[in-house]
């Protein structure tokens, strides 16, 4: 079975949003009810990870290169 990692860097994440738009499977969401991190921004989080495919839309899109995704 595929597994997939999704991480996200929360100390480059500015939430522009780019991979909320990009997720086909729409499992990210911007987190605003966490606190933010040390530049102030309320950073991307996966709400749904089981349902990722792997396609790294999110990470392409990202200008500050905060997704990484990894697949064993």
């Amino acid at each position: 079975m595929l597994m997939i990692n999704v991480t996200i860097r929360k100390d480059r994440c500015k939430s522009c949003e780019q991979c909320v738009y990009a997720c086909p499977k729409k499992i990210l969401t911007i987190a605003r009810d966490e606190i933010p991190n040390q530049m102030g921004y309320h950073t991307a989080k996966i709400i749904n990870p089981e349902s990722c495919i792997g396609c790294a839309s999110c990470a392409r899109m990202c200008p500050d290169g905060a997704i990484t995704i990894e697949r064993s």
